[in-house]
Protein backbone atom coordinates (compact mmCIF):
# COMPACT_ATOMS: atom_id res chain seq x y z
CA UNK A 1 0.00 0.00 0.00
CA UNK A 2 1.55 3.46 -0.98
CA UNK A 3 1.97 6.22 1.61
CA UNK A 4 -0.63 9.13 0.85
CA UNK A 5 -2.39 12.11 3.54
CA UNK A 6 -5.85 9.73 3.31
CA UNK A 7 -4.10 6.68 5.03
CA UNK A 8 -1.65 8.33 7.35
CA UNK A 9 -2.40 7.08 11.11
CA UNK A 10 -0.57 7.91 14.19
CA UNK A 11 0.99 5.19 15.85
CA UNK A 12 -0.37 3.04 18.17
CA UNK A 13 -0.42 3.89 21.73
CA UNK A 14 1.06 7.64 20.93
CA UNK A 15 -2.44 9.34 21.30
CA UNK A 16 -4.72 9.47 24.39
CA UNK A 17 -8.20 10.13 24.77
CA UNK A 18 -8.99 13.83 26.00
CA UNK A 19 -9.99 13.52 29.76
CA UNK A 20 -13.35 14.59 30.27
CA UNK A 21 -13.55 15.79 34.20
CA UNK A 22 -16.77 16.52 36.06
CA UNK A 23 -19.11 14.33 33.63
CA UNK A 24 -20.99 12.07 36.38
CA UNK A 25 -19.80 9.57 38.91
CA UNK A 26 -20.09 7.42 35.44
CA UNK A 27 -16.93 8.38 34.40
CA UNK A 28 -14.37 7.95 36.99
CA UNK A 29 -13.66 11.65 37.00
CA UNK A 30 -17.11 12.87 38.80
CA UNK A 31 -17.88 14.74 41.59
CA UNK A 32 -14.40 16.65 42.40
CA UNK A 33 -12.66 16.14 38.94
CA UNK A 34 -9.50 14.22 40.15
CA UNK A 35 -8.56 17.26 41.98
CA UNK A 36 -9.74 15.66 45.77
CA UNK A 37 -11.00 17.16 48.42
CA UNK A 38 -11.24 21.50 49.57
CA UNK A 39 -7.88 22.78 49.63
CA UNK A 40 -5.99 25.28 47.61
CA UNK A 41 -4.92 22.92 44.61
CA UNK A 42 -8.75 21.95 44.24
CA UNK A 43 -10.19 25.78 43.43
CA UNK A 44 -10.10 27.74 40.35
CA UNK A 45 -7.38 30.01 39.37
CA UNK A 46 -4.84 28.15 41.36
CA UNK A 47 -1.58 28.21 40.01
CA UNK A 48 1.53 27.19 41.94
CA UNK A 49 4.30 30.16 42.55
CA UNK A 50 8.10 29.23 40.99
CA UNK A 51 9.86 27.91 43.76
CA UNK A 52 7.18 27.53 46.50
CA UNK A 53 7.97 24.93 48.86
CA UNK A 54 4.75 24.78 50.67
CA UNK A 55 5.51 27.77 52.71
CA UNK A 56 9.10 26.64 54.03
CA UNK A 57 11.52 29.20 53.36
CA UNK A 58 12.45 28.44 49.54
CA UNK A 59 15.90 27.95 48.53
CA UNK A 60 16.72 31.30 46.85
CA UNK A 61 15.96 33.13 49.75
CA UNK A 62 18.00 30.62 52.48
CA UNK A 63 21.04 30.47 50.24
CA UNK A 64 23.32 33.80 50.93
CA UNK A 65 23.93 36.46 48.46
CA UNK A 66 27.63 36.98 47.35
CA UNK A 67 29.34 39.63 45.43
CA UNK A 68 27.98 42.33 43.01
CA UNK A 69 28.05 43.44 39.69
CA UNK A 70 29.99 46.25 38.59
CA UNK A 71 27.79 48.28 36.45
CA UNK A 72 30.49 50.48 35.66
CA UNK A 73 32.28 47.69 33.74
CA UNK A 74 34.44 48.43 30.94
CA UNK A 75 33.06 46.51 27.85
CA UNK A 76 35.71 45.59 25.28
CA UNK A 77 34.80 43.96 21.67
CA UNK A 78 38.01 41.64 20.72
CA UNK A 79 39.07 40.97 16.83
CA UNK A 80 42.00 38.89 15.99
CA UNK A 81 44.54 39.95 13.19
CA UNK A 82 43.72 36.58 11.39
CA UNK A 83 40.23 37.84 10.95
CA UNK A 84 41.30 41.21 9.59
CA UNK A 85 43.33 39.30 6.71
CA UNK A 86 40.84 37.19 5.57
CA UNK A 87 38.21 39.72 5.86
CA UNK A 88 40.03 43.11 4.52
CA UNK A 89 42.08 44.22 1.17
CA UNK A 90 45.21 45.49 1.17
CA UNK A 91 45.30 49.29 1.85
CA UNK A 92 41.69 49.30 3.19
CA UNK A 93 40.59 51.36 6.17
CA UNK A 94 39.27 49.35 9.07
CA UNK A 95 37.15 51.25 12.16
CA UNK A 96 34.63 49.87 14.50
CA UNK A 97 31.55 50.79 12.26
CA UNK A 98 33.37 48.86 9.34
CA UNK A 99 33.54 45.74 10.95
CA UNK A 100 29.90 46.09 12.47
CA UNK A 101 28.66 46.60 8.47
CA UNK A 102 30.53 43.71 7.81
CA UNK A 103 28.78 41.80 10.41
CA UNK A 104 32.67 41.17 12.41
CA UNK A 105 31.36 42.52 15.41
CA UNK A 106 28.01 42.85 17.16
CA UNK A 107 27.52 46.12 18.63
CA UNK A 108 30.18 49.18 17.43
CA UNK A 109 29.27 50.84 20.54
CA UNK A 110 31.66 49.11 22.77
CA UNK A 111 35.38 49.65 22.75
CA UNK A 112 37.09 47.87 20.25
CA UNK A 113 40.47 45.72 20.91
CA UNK A 114 42.78 44.33 18.48
CA UNK A 115 44.59 40.72 19.31
CA UNK A 116 47.43 39.81 17.64
CA UNK A 117 46.57 36.26 17.34
CA UNK A 118 47.62 35.26 13.53
CA UNK A 119 49.50 36.98 10.63
CA UNK A 120 48.84 39.80 8.62
CA UNK A 121 50.76 40.47 5.18
CA UNK A 122 47.96 43.15 4.05
CA UNK A 123 49.24 46.88 4.59
CA UNK A 124 46.06 48.40 6.63
CA UNK A 125 44.98 51.18 8.05
CA UNK A 126 43.06 50.49 11.51
CA UNK A 127 41.61 52.66 13.85
CA UNK A 128 40.58 50.86 17.22
CA UNK A 129 40.39 51.68 21.28
CA UNK A 130 43.32 49.48 22.14
CA UNK A 131 45.83 47.04 20.62
CA UNK A 132 48.12 44.15 22.13
CA UNK A 133 52.20 44.83 21.98
CA UNK A 134 51.91 41.90 19.34
CA UNK A 135 49.03 43.11 17.10
CA UNK A 136 50.69 46.95 16.69
CA UNK A 137 54.15 44.81 15.97
CA UNK A 138 52.53 42.91 13.31
CA UNK A 139 50.86 45.32 11.91
CA UNK A 140 53.84 47.98 11.36
CA UNK A 141 55.74 45.29 10.62
CA UNK A 142 53.47 44.90 7.29
CA UNK A 143 53.60 48.34 6.88
CA UNK A 144 49.89 49.08 8.37
CA UNK A 145 49.01 52.15 10.42
CA UNK A 146 47.68 52.05 13.96
CA UNK A 147 45.53 54.52 14.89
CA UNK A 148 44.29 54.60 18.70
CA UNK A 149 40.67 56.42 19.29
CA UNK A 150 40.66 58.40 22.25
CA UNK A 151 37.31 58.73 24.18
CA UNK A 152 36.94 62.92 24.17
CA UNK A 153 37.52 63.13 28.49
CA UNK A 154 37.75 66.98 27.85
CA UNK A 155 33.88 68.09 26.69
CA UNK A 156 32.61 65.63 29.89
CA UNK A 157 34.78 67.90 32.13
CA UNK A 158 33.88 71.08 30.75
CA UNK A 159 29.84 70.15 30.87
CA UNK A 160 30.01 69.76 34.61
Amino acid sequence: MALALNNLSPTPGSTHKKKRVGRGPGSGLGKTAGRGHKGQKSRSGYSKKIGFEGGQMPLQRRLPKRGFTNIFKKKWVEISLAKLEENFGANDEITPEVLHERGLIKKAKHDLVILGNGEISKVLKISAHRFTKSAKEKIENAGGVVIEIVKNLESKVENE
